[in-house]
């Protein structure tokens, strides 16, 4: 029995990540700003991903891109029964149906076989689960998106720094395979942790649709609008939320 709190998540935090801490504080930029665009760049080239977009949490970057693929009501997004509700929750909110299928006894990662079985006309999207950084059976998974034109978005919230077959989670799938979005998280308990934090990776196009959900369906976030290179002028083109990182 122990005689003193264990606290839920203790932080390998040292000096350098507290000296960038007051840097932010003492700079002009507290929301989404360079140090941001820096930190996106950054894990691109870590995951070896297309593209990154930094949002405040894993649920964010998975609604975002279940958005940016136009998934809504009438659709079907297969997944697992072995995750966090916000897995579930993402499709849930766009109106589309979740249809979860069951995981593999050894790994704990949804089953392939189950999947292929589970495919409808109406089927839009796969979100497999990465498990305790125990990357899903990815090959079988993108073969049964290709074969019926189906999306992947990857919940890889709890996957930094995993590898699949030598390729890091959050780089492309292949030649001849769908696009694939990968969001990650970066909560407190993770290995990289924000605090509070997301990213989301994949296609730029696909991540360009995404951002302008993040921030209200503006077409410009506040540093492109308040830089001296920017334009205050900025259209708001669809009904998105403010996920945005700070």
């Amino acid at each position: 029995m122990r005689d003193s709190f264990l606290s839920f998540s203790p932080p390998d935090v040292g000096e350098e990540e507290i000296a960038a801490v007051v840097d932010a504080l003492r700079s002009d930029w507290l929301t989404t700003g360079p140090r941001v665009k820096e930190f996106e760049d950054l894990f691109t080239g870590y995951v070896g991903a297309p593209a990154s977009l930094a949002v405040n949490s894993c649920t964010a970057a998975l609604h975002i891109a279940l958005a940016a693929l136009g998934i809504g009501p009438g659709d079907e997004v297969i997944s697992t029964t072995m995750t966090f509700s916000s897995s579930i929750h993402v499709i849930e909110h766009l109106g589309a149906r979740p249809v979860l299928v069951d995981v593999e006894p050894d790994t704990l990662n949804i089953d392939p076989a189950q999947v292929a079985a589970a495919v409808t006309e109406r089927t839009r999207a796969i979100i497999p689960v990465h498990r305790y950084g125990h990357p899903a059976e990815m090959d079988a998974i993108w073969e049964i998106a290709r074969r019926h034109d189906l999306a992947v978005v990857e919940d890889a919230a709890q996957s930094l720094p995993a590898r699949y077959r030598g390729r890091m989670v959050g780089a492309p799938a292949g030649d001849g395979f769908p696009p694939n979005l990968v969001a990650f998280s970066f909560y407190a308990t993770k290995n990289l942790t924000t605090a509070e934090g997301g990213m989301l990776t994949g296609d730029p196009a696909l991540l360009e649709e995404a951002r302008a959900w993040s921030l209200h369906g503006m077409s410009r976030d506040a540093f492109k609008r308040y830089t001296r290179a920017g334009s205050w002028r900025y259209a708001v083109t669809l009904p998105g939320s403010q996920y945005h990182l700070p």
